[in-house]
């Protein structure tokens, strides 16, 4: 058989190679979740300390609401994902912003226990609705350009995390101005529902009412596709290994503004923390995902980045104080930011390899959900730790994702670098 011409051979080169230019509709999904993490993190950062200082509430207390923060948000992803799989994302998402420019109102004028959690389930309910629509949709986007062009999805998932983390960088920055301005919480809660009233305005008129190349939307939930997502072992494994991930995060909000208040006397320094993790993401997720695509299985990478959390929980009993005192806060932001940007483009990246497609919105708003619940169950004991000496708190935490690495190296390895299209792309 003669063999093929090098013209073909050249061609074929040129179809695995990575196209940089992203879709119309990624760009969008891309820009939304850079936007919501603007409004989010000119607020989040500052809970704990409104609740504790501001409202006077006590340790356990306040590691209940942000627990419960977290779980109307994670815990409820499933619903989101659900309804995205059943109307599309376009609905899903104007209504969570909707709701979320209310729940920032009413937390911005909560002034009894009862009306700041009414407020807080709210703003986490809104999240559950329009991030599943947001992310399932961008890992259906990010398949569909991996088997057009070669590109590993990871790296479409990275971008999408790295503009997220764009956000996430500018929202805390946004935050502390208004605080040093003398504007206090209640100003970055109302500069938070004005962002969300943008994105609202925005999608209403960009968003498409039916995303390219999405699957038939189901008329009504199909119980046989519930008990194909929540039977899947592997999957199921994938929700506890990321379980543990987030349970871990969480103590951005809960033990890190403890660390640095032990550390300096006061949380001026926290929103810096926060756009230290945020900037170390926009610089380094992206040649981070690249080197780890090529190197790396989705199963190696989600282990490895849980592991890297686990240190940074350990390092911060280990670490000398420095300038400051908060050299033990930063190099826990930076291990833990390290561990982030290994680990949630892998962890997503594989969803897509263990349900079908058409149930890739239950699946992606039942991995958030799962985690959700993990989070609430353990907010209150992690809240409880915060009496506890630094050294026994933070070796006690690091065991939660060293767990998890453990749960995740069980997982099968995933599709990635055994792809000739995928191997191609990261090179």
């Amino acid at each position: 058989m003669t063999p093929p011409p090098r013209a073909s051979a050249e061609e074929t080169r040129r179809r695995l190679r990575p196209t940089r230019a992203s879709t119309p509709y990624l760009r969008l999904l891309t820009a939304t979740q850079f936007a919501f993490n603007i409004g989010f993190y000119a607020v989040l950062p500052y809970l704990a300390a409104h609740l504790g200082s501001g409202l006077g509430m006590a340790g356990w207390l306040v590691g209940l609401v942000l627990g419960l923060r977290t779980f109307s948000q994670q815990g409820l992803f499933v619903v989101g994902g659900a309804l995205t799989d059943r109307y599309g994302p376009r609905p899903v998402v104007l209504v969570g912003c909707a709701l979320r420019i209310a729940g920032f109102g009413w937390l911005a004028f909560a002034g009894s226990t009862a009306t700041v959690i009414a407020a807080v389930l709210l703003i986490g309910f809104a999240a559950a609705l329009f991030s599943p629509a947001v992310e399932s949709e961008a890992a259906r986007e990010a398949v569909r350009h991996e088997h057009g062009t070669g590109a590993p999805r990871a790296h479409v998932l990275a971008l999408f995390s790295a503009a997220g983390q764009a956000g996430a960088f500018l929202g805390p920055l946004l935050g502390s101005l208004l605080l040093l301005l003398g504007g206090g919480f209640r100003a970055a809660c109302l500069a938070g529902a004005l962002v969300f009233t943008g994105v609202l305005a925005g999608h209403a008129l960009l968003m498409p009412r039916t995303a390219p190349d999405a699957a038939p939307r189901t008329a009504r939930p199909e119980p046989s596709a519930r008990r194909a997502v929540f039977a899947n072992r592997a999957f199921l494994l994938l929700c506890a290994a990321y379980s543990s991930y987030l349970v871990a995060y969480n103590q951005l909000y809960l033990s890190l503004p403890a660390e640095v208040e032990r550390a300096t006397g006061s949380q001026a320094a926290l929103g810096w923390l926060f756009a230290l993790s945020s900037l170390l993401v926009v610089a380094v997720q992206l040649p981070l995902t690249r080197w780890s695509a090529r190197r790396l299985a989705p199963r190696t990478a989600l282990t490895t980045g849980l592991a890297t959390v686990a240190a940074g929980f350990a390092a911060v009993p280990l670490t000398p104080a420095g300038p400051g005192g908060l050299l033990p806060a930063a190099a826990f932001v930076v291990l833990l930011t390290l561990g982030q940007m290994l680990l949630v483009p892998a962890a997503r990246g594989l969803v897509p390899d263990l349900v079908e497609d058409g149930r890739l919105g239950l699946a992606t708003g039942a991995l958030s959900s799962v985690s959700g619940l993990a989070v609430l169950g353990g907010s209150a004991a992690t809240g409880a730790l915060l009496d506890a000496p630094a050294p026994v708190r933070w070796t006690v935490l690091a065991t939660v994702p060293l767990a998890g690495a453990a749960l995740a190296f069980t997982l099968p390895a995933g599709r990635g670098r055994k792809e000739p299209g995928a191997r191609a792309a990261a090179g």
